[in-house]
């Protein structure tokens, strides 16, 4: 397993691979063997860290109860009830391996801030620098709608562009991703590749547990932000943990044969047949042959991250905050932003929401020929192309939009800056296939 560098592996875990649906039960099986990969990858050398989900499953099992309940307070005191016995339990069973594990409990709000965005990669660093293996979850106590990340998918996707992993691993009730529902369609035929997800066609209809907040769909959501920054995003089978090593160990070996041979990557959405491959695998020994060394390579879903990776400041811009409002500009503005220039006022087409300085907003490009002349507002027109932090309020920039930045001070008074947003303060989404990427919602 060890390869040329150490890798960051961050790997998520859904309340249904934690605990079991009906009776609540932890899954020590399933945990037991996740614990054991944790620390065989980690023993290789590499980083690990945990997305784990199941705290108010536990706390439904503590308390007895059988159903998740919808009252918010009930099921953030059930959170604070199971999460310190779910952190129990991970310790519990790391420590018989002698690991050592952090508990980290994030919600959006504590990243919208740029300082404690950089607190939490500081800190994820130094506990990856500790040998450490943090354990992340969504702190439900607190968390409400306004500052939910919405799923674990969307937060392990944060996580692993935050730490920029090598690789993120979705586990799942399901081998890969289909294009067709397997439990229907006996001719479905499995998504080995996706390069480009803009362009997948694949089923989602598989929803999240009665427990859980996710499904397929939000994983697709969570690759689509992950890949964005870089990070190789695999969909891979929960009940089978084991599976990550001998994944990233395959996943390993194409980078390397890919970079000897200088050859292209499959191809996009490639289908394959639900037959196993083989691959080298050092580590494993077959009993039937002393010449070939060889293992089963698990099916698995891989999406393929992107060529120009978002990082650091610009995907904080992008998926860090939530947008108070949008501010459409016209092509010519989003031309000038692409040639990493601010955003002045005459680009600027109208506004809309109610935000303040220094507050996230929505970029939204519209052709102005195809603006109503009635005055009807313009929602849901135009391409969402990037966010911002914005250097004036919503009600300024309507009164100064479109005009040229000298003019700024004779409108309002005063002139806190000659852009409506610095260049440092916007990013843009990446564009595929010849479109603007859609935005994770938020």
């Amino acid at each position: 397993m060890k390869g040329p560098r150490p890798l960051t592996i961050v790997i998520k875990l859904g309340t249904s691979s934690i605990v079991d649906e009906k009776t609540h039960e932890p899954l020590l099986s399933i945990l037991s063997l996740i614990v054991e990969t944790a620390v065989k990858l980690h023993k290789d050398g590499h980083k690990v860290i945990i997305v784990s989900s199941g705290a108010i499953g536990v706390g439904l099992r503590r308390m007895d109860i059988e159903k998740k309940p919808k009252h918010l307070p009930r099921i953030q005191a059930l959170a604070a009830i199971g999460q310190c016995r779910l952190m129990s339990l991970w310790d519990s069973l790391f420590g018989h391996l002698q690991q050592p594990i952090a508990q980290i409990l994030l919600t959006r709000n504590d990243i919208a801030d740029r300082t404690q965005y950089l607190n939490a990669q500081n800190t994820f660093a130094e506990l990856l620098e500790m040998r450490v293996i943090p354990i992340v979850n969504e702190n439900d106590t607190l968390a409400v709608a306004e500052i939910k990340f919405g799923d674990n998918d969307t937060l392990s996707a944060i996580t692993a562009a935050m730490v920029h992993a090598d690789y993120l691993f979705l586990m799942t009730d399901v081998d890969c991703l289909y294009d067709k529902n397997p439990r229907t369609h006996a001719d479905a035929q499995a998504i080995e590749v996706v390069e480009d997800i803009a362009a997948l066609q694949a089923d989602v209809s598989t929803a999240g547990s009665s427990l859980g907040t996710g499904g397929m769909s939000t994983k697709i959501v969570a690759a689509r932000l992950a890949t964005s920054a870089g990070v190789t995003t695999v969909i891979a089978r929960s009940s089978n943990p084991g599976n990550i090593a001998n994944i990233v160990h395959y996943l390993q070996s194409i980078k390397s044969s890919v970079s000897a041979s200088e050859t292209s990557s499959p191809p996009p959405g490639k289908l394959i047949s639900s037959e196993p491959k083989l691959f080298d695998e050092p580590l494993a020994r077959s009993t039937s042959s002393l010449t070939l060394e060889t293992v089963l390579a698990p099916l698995h879903t891989r999406f393929v991250p992107s060529s120009h990776p978002i990082r650091d400041r610009h995907f904080w811009l992008l998926y860090g905050l939530t947008p108070h409002g949008t501010v459409y500009i016209d092509i010519g503005a989003h031309r000038a932003l692409v040639n990493k220039a601010g955003l002045f006022p005459v680009g600027v087409v109208d506004v809309e929401g109610s935000f303040s300085q220094q507050e996230a907003v929505r970029l939204v490009v519209v052709d102005r020929s195809a603006i109503p002349s009635d005055g009807t507002p313009l929602e849901g027109i135009g391409v969402e192309v990037g966010r911002a932090l914005v250097n004036y309020s919503a009600a300024e920039i309507m009164r100064i939009k479109g005009v040229k930045s000298a003019e700024i001070h004779g409108l309002l008074g005063y002139a806190d800056s000659e852009y409506v947003a610095l260049r440092e303060n916007i990013s843009c989404f990446e564009r595929e296939s010849g479109t603007v990427t859609p935005s994770v919602e938020s």
